[in-house]
Parts: C-alpha cells; sequence; structure tokens
C-alpha cells in the first residue's frame, strides 16, 4: 500500500479532531436512526395496512421519542454549553449541515410529539386518530432526514476517513436505520406474519447496508484511509458492526424466513445483534474518523492527487 514519505512538521497532525465525544454523539446518532426509521416505518404500515398493524404502529410511534426525549439532551451534553444549541435556531445555514439537522431535529420533534401525543388520547379517551394521521406524515418525512443528514454532517469537515466515501456513509447511515427500526419493531410485535414482514424490510436493509460497507472499504483501501481503522475502532467496526451487527443477523433472518420458522428466537436473537451492530457502527466510525485527522501520515496522502 501507498504512505505518505513525505516532511511532516515533527509528525504533528495539520488537521484538528472534530470535538466529538464517541458516547454523547455516537449514543444520539444512533437514536436518531431507530427514532426517525420507526417513525418512517410505522407511517408506511399505517398507511397501507391500517387496523390490521395498529399495535405496531403504536410501539413505533413511542419509540419515535427517543432521539428527542433521551438524543436531545446527549447531542446538547456534547455542545457543553446549552446556549449553543438554542442559537443555531436563530438561523438557518443551507450550506451548513449543522444548521439544516438542528432544524430537521427540531421539526422531528415537534411532529413526531404530536403524533405520539395524539396516539396516548386517542388510546385513552377516543378520537384523535384523524390528529396522529396528518401529523405523522411531515413526521415520517423528517425521520427520513433525521437517520441520514449525519451522515453528511460527518461528510462536510475535512476528516478524511469521513470525507473519503461520503456516498457509501450516507448509504450505510439510511440503511442501517432503516434495519435498526425494523429490528426494534419486530421485537416488540405481537403477530407473527407482521413480524415477519418486518424482519424482510431488516434484511433487505442489512443487504444495502452490506453493499455500501464494501463500497466504502473499497474507496478507503484506495484513498489510504483505511490506516485509520488499525486500532479498537476499526476492529469493532469490523467484528461488532459487520460481523456481528450485519452477516450474522443475515444469516439468522434467512433461515428463519427461508424455513418458515415461527419461533421468535432466530427474529429476537437477529434483532438484538443489529441493534447493538448499528451503535457501534456509529460508535467506531467516530472514532475512526478522528484517528484519521490525528495521523499526519493519513491526513497527507489523503490530499494528494491521483
Amino acid at each position: 500500500m501507498d504512505q505518505w514519505n513525505g516532511p511532516t512538521y515533527y509528525g504533528r497532525p495539520q488537521l484538528k479532531p472534530a470535538p466529538f465525544k464517541k458516547s454523547l454523539v455516537g449514543g444520539y446518532v444512533f437514536l436518531a436512526g431507530v427514532s426517525g426509521g420507526a417513525q418512517l416505518l410505522a407511517t408506511l404500515l399505517d398507511l397501507t395496512r391500517g387496523d390490521a398493524v395498529r399495535g405496531v404502529v403504536r410501539r413505533g410511534r413511542m419509540l419515535a421519542l427517543l432521539a428527542p426525549v433521551i438524543g436531545s439532551p446527549l447531542l446538547i451534553a456534547d455542545l457543553h454549553t446549552p446556549k449553543r444549541f438554542y442559537n443555531m435556531l436563530r438561523v438557518f445555514k443551507h450550506t451548513s449541515p449543522m444548521s439544516i439537522g438542528t432544524w430537521i431535529l427540531t421539526a422531528f420533534s415537534l411532529f413526531s410529539g404530536a403524533t405520539a401525543a395524539a396516539q396516548v388520547l386517542m388510546d385513552r379517551v377516543g378520537g384523535f386518530g384523524r390528529i396522529a394521521k396528518l401529523a405523522q406524515v411531515p413526521a415520517a418525512a423528517a425521520g427520513a432526514g433525521l437517520g441520514t443528514y449525519t451522515a453528511g454532517l460527518f461528510s462536510a469537515t475535512s476528516t478524511p476517513f469521513w470525507a473519503a466515501a461520503t456516498r457509501a456513509l450516507a448509504v450505510r447511515f439510511a440503511a442501517s436505520s432503516i434495519a435498526s427500526a425494523a429490528a426494534a419493531l419486530s421485537l416488540c410485535a405481537d403477530r407473527r406474519d407482521v413480524r415477519q414482514d418486518l424482519d424482510m424490510v431488516c434484511a433487505g436493509a442489512l443487504a444495502v447496508e452490506l453493499a455500501a460497507t464494501l463500497a466504502a472499504e473499497e474507496v478507503n483501501r484506495r484513498t489510504g484511509v483505511d490506516r485509520a481503522q488499525d486500532g479498537v475502532d476499526g476492529a469493532m467496526d469490523r467484528i461488532g458492526a459487520v460481523g456481528i451487527g450485519t452477516l450474522l443477523p443475515l444469516g439468522l433472518l434467512s433461515v428463519a424466513l427461508l424455513t418458515g420458522s415461527r419461533s421468535r428466537t432466530l427474529s429476537g436473537s437477529a434483532a438484538c445483534a443489529v441493534l447493538g451492530g448499528s451503535l457501534m457502527m456509529r460508535i467506531a466510525m467516530i472514532g475512526s474518523g478522528e484517528a484519521s485527522a490525528k495521523r499526519p501520515d493519513i491526513s497527507l496522502w489523503y490530499t494528494q492527487a491521483r
């Protein structure tokens, strides 16, 4: 593999790593993917299958609250100063992924919150179904953006590992969001046919994620940024995200779907693996990006013309 053999300034990096805490931002990005995907799937199920999937739709609307209720505090905590989040709401910059992401999160929180509130009132006192159906559409649209905008946010930086394979990264985040949301809904599905449908969605999303992962690895190898995964984060991505979070559940779901197994064991095991792998993928992605910015041999080689 070609490497940078030119001069550096005493081996010091010329890039400043993004000031993201892996645990906080990784947790937020994971919850954003699950919440956005759950809202999107719940809305599609409600519009296409109606009362037959009422239980899963209800749970999807509740799962959508994970990002606003838990993820938002994690994001604000990483900003260190809560006013920074408030100040981002004072303007809208279409050229800033951070600004766009802030407004996507705000819109998602408002519409998913309204959908969930209408669902609770509908369960307790009746009515409010029309409000839930109306609010869930913009909530689903915002959810689609919530699960993917973080890939654009990472790619827009000068961090080599994030900037090398922007399209593959976006597809990987989007597919992982759908897969993790389908897995979470499958765990709490009370009907076997609905669970099987969700498992099929999960398997399809995992196949897309695997293809995007392979495409990203090829680009990373060609540009030299793959060396950022030499450490723990690389192992977490390869073993945790790809091995446990993608290949293992793909195998389990394939067996369950091809054999028509009615056991919840295969489906539940696959769902837990998907959720764990989705979280590990995002944490590893942040760590690998940080490593690529700290190593001048990676960043200087990445900037060379080819």
